[in-house]
């Protein structure tokens, strides 16, 4: 018997509550990291979602649970859904959630309207999407695109553990995480329901939003040098303090990001004094900042803008400063095609949509390699993410799930040939 819609709101909201119940009780909010008890706890209980769904069920050696809904024809190319089911600490329950129980549903109400696809439908809970302590995410799309290095393995969290260690505690091999199967075969297409985490659609009265492109980040850490002095006997005009030289560098960018012509955003997320003494000038801090953008004209600018800008004020308080900079990804454009099937998938339905790009990163960055990528938005209450009022209405998560069948149907047909 086909689901009606409000048998597949009372699932959601089932499904969320259940899984908010994992959580490090310890921490605020739902705190559920990668390779945690908690997070192992949870896995489990999403395969029995997957099983009950009717879905055929693995774990791959990437750790990514993947549930398949059989398609006619075993050797056309798989389409393939999901997120995922890890948060950040202090987190909230929507995050990636919606997206890997979303698609658990649309494969649900497939099957229960009798609906055969011509190609598999695989959903896909990746392992490990967040950032975390090895400060490496989107772990399992990245294992599952070959991305993952020896490199990345030997990454170390604070207490000194290594990544491939971490993998080894948590039961899978280090060595096999690349040699995901499901990943190494042709695929017909990646969509990927998933809240906004920002406030646009909520603001502009709208229900869904089709993802044009995803956000390329590049962090850096600047760590300033100065002079150590007595703070009560060093006159001011003689210091070359350290933490002055990093506070004008915060400023510096916030006044990038607010400068950004199109879509840009820039945060300084942690600034870190070596000395511990409260009457000691600091003489080393480092500082740790990012910044994001689709549009690349700017993020390409942005990183000689401010060495140039930061060192500058620097030198002006006799403070030397060094840069490391490092790229989390690119920016991923999604693909024309798979978009112009979302927006179909909305208009057949009678859902008003926008076009939107995506300032937070997302497993669709790494699959975007293997498959043509698409992303369908949901709206997020006052554009709350990654934080315990995060919420998303079970309404707007239903209509997001029968645009993602409607999407996945389309892709299957005539319009995804």
């Amino acid at each position: 018997m086909h689901a009606t819609a409000s048998e597949t709101m009372e699932r959601l909201d089932e499904g969320i509550a259940d899984l908010s119940r994992f959580r490090d009780q310890a921490r605020p909010g739902w705190t559920r990291e990668v390779f945690s008890d908690p997070y192992r706890d949870s896995r489990t209980w999403t395969v029995q979602r997957m099983k009950d769904a009717g879905l055929e069920v693995i774990i791959d050696n990437a750790g990514n649970i993947v549930g398949r809904l059989a398609g006619r024809t075993p050797s056309a190319p798989a389409i393939v859904t999901g997120s995922h089911t890890d948060t950040v600490d202090g987190g909230g329950r929507f995050d990636g959630i919606v997206g890997v129980l979303g698609g658990i549903e649309a494969a649900r109400v497939l099957r229960e309207s009798g609906t055969r696809l011509d190609h598999d439908l695989l959903v896909v809970d990746f392992l490990g999407e967040e950032s975390n302590a090895f400060g490496l995410s989107c772990l399992g799309s990245r294992s599952a695109a070959g991305e993952l290095t020896a490199e990345d393995l030997d990454r170390q969290d604070y207490r000194g553990l290594r990544l491939g260690q971490a993998y080894t505690q948590y039961g899978l091999d280090p060595n096999k995480l690349t040699d995901v199967p499901w990943a190494r075969q042709r695929l017909k297409a990646f969509i990927e329901l998933h809240i906004e985490q920002g406030p646009t659609l909520q603001e502009r009265g709208l229900p869904l939003g089709v993802v044009t492109a995803i956000t390329g980040i590049e962090r850096f850490i600047a760590t300033f040098t100065g002079s150590a002095d007595h703070a009560g006997t060093r006159a001011m005009h003689d210091r070359r303090d350290a933490m002055v030289a990093a506070a004008e560098a915060v400023l510096a960018v916030r006044a990038e990001g607010c400068g950004a012509p199109t879509h840009g955003v820039a945060t300084s997320t942690r600034v870190e004094s070596e000395s511990r003494s409260p009457n000691v000038v600091p003489s080393l801090v480092h500082m740790h900042s990012e910044v994001r953008s689709v549009d690349p004209t700017w993020l390409s600018g942005v990183k000689g803008r401010l060495t140039r800008e930061i060192a500058a004020k620097a030198a002006e308080s006799g403070v030397d400063v060094e840069f490391d900079w490092s790229t989390d990804n690119p920016i991923v454009n999604a693909d024309p095609g798979v978009q112009d099937i979302a927006a179909s998938a909305a208009d057949t339905l009678g859902i008003p949509w926008m076009p939107i790009p995506s300032g937070a990163t997302h497993d669709a960055v790494h699959m975007a390699t293997l498959a043509p990528m698409g992303m369908i938005f949901v709206p997020s209450k006052d554009g709350k993410s990654h934080c315990p009022e995060e919420w998303t209405d079970t309404a707007d998560i239903a209509l997001g799930i029968e645009a993602l069948v409607q999407t996945i149907t389309n892709l299957d047909g005539p319009a995804g040939r």
